[in-house]
């Protein structure tokens, strides 16, 4: 079972270092987000799903442009080369046409479900404000000031928000296959119906929903960051309920623009032996987040990207 920790705990950063340099995943509860607002999110996201294909397309991804926003269908994602048995829909914080960094501008939201607007730009502001406060526990749990985050690499965070839809079958396919995420922190939103996976020292262990608990996991930039310490840890999902599974991934990111060398006062760690899903370690990148970030989310979408083409360096 993986760790649950509590946000008004006064031992938070003790039991996010135990938990980073373990599973690197953890139960998060005491996190404020009302509960109508997360079964509001779930109401809205399954009408969504529900709409007939040629409603989706309305805001198919490839109406977002260079700000990579909007709906894919079943197939439409990969991971490590292989379709995902889901679709999904992709957000961000909500900015200006023509931004000019990649993954940045405006949402893309289905006329059809108009309350999914306001449902989504509250729940970014909710999880902004949630894994803020995580990552002064992360801080802390590094010998670090409480704000080395929040008044650096997120003073200006990137901030992403997915929301998949599992169809029931599959035919026993992975839903998405082995990964880790790329920045610093996840924070996930499940349904009742499981299907997370993730890689531990004892092997693959089953995530299941708790009630009133996010999932959290650390990404590449944190392992990066913490030369290794903390490891961003591999996950896959498999949707074996039979019914339609969502979920609600939050991605809370560093800075675009922002390289993230590894902290002087943390000398590197041996890797732990077992082969990388992707064969690439993030402790050998050099450049900013965004052109990690962009390099990464090019693999997943690769016929988007060359219709996009290659996005305007930060």
């Amino acid at each position: 079972m993986l760790p649950v920790i509590d946000l008004r705990s006064p031992d938070v950063p003790g039991r996010i270092a135990d938990a980073c340099t373990s599973t690197g995943f953890f139960y998060l509860s005491g996190h404020g987000v009302p509960p109508a607002l997360r079964s509001g999110l779930d109401r809205a996201a399954r009408e969504f799903f529900a709409l007939p294909e040629t409603g989706k397309r309305e805001i198919a991804m490839a109406r977002g442009g260079p700000a990579w926003r909007g709906w894919f269908p079943v197939g439409g994602e990969l991971t490590s080369g292989e379709p995902d048995l889901k679709e999904g829909l992709y957000f961000g914080a909500e900015l200006p046409e023509g931004h000019p960094l990649p993954l940045h501008g405006p949402n893309l939201f289905p006329r059809q479900v108009p309350e999914l607007r306001g449902l989504v730009l509250t729940y970014l502001d909710e999880l902004t404000r949630v894994a803020q406060e995580v990552m002064r526990g992360v801080a802390l749990s590094l010998d670090l000031p409480a704000d080395y985050f929040s008044a650096g690499y997120t003073a200006d965070p990137t901030v992403l928000f997915r929301i998949f839809h599992y169809p029931p079958g599959g035919d026993g396919g992975w839903g998405v296959g082995e990964h880790t995420d790329y920045g610093l922190l996840t924070l996930l939103l499940q349904d009742d119906n499981g299907g997370l996976q993730v890689h531990t020292p004892r092997g693959w262990l089953d995530a299941p929903p708790l009630p009133d608990t996010f999932v959290c996991n650390i990404g590449d930039m944190l392992e990066r960051l913490t030369n290794g310490w903390y490891r961003s840890t591999p996950h896959r999902v498999r949707n074996t309920s039979g019914r339609d599974r969502l979920s609600f991934p939050f991605f809370f990111d560093p800075d675009f623009t922002a390289e993230v060398p590894p902290l002087p006062s943390r000398a590197a760690t041996a890797p732990d032996g077992r082969r990388r899903w992707d064969g690439e370690s993030p402790l050998a990148f050099t450049g900013t987040y965004g052109e990690y970030l962009t390099a990464k989310v090019a693999k997943v979408f690769p016929e988007l990207f060359a219709e996009v083409g290659q996005p305007r360096r930060p």
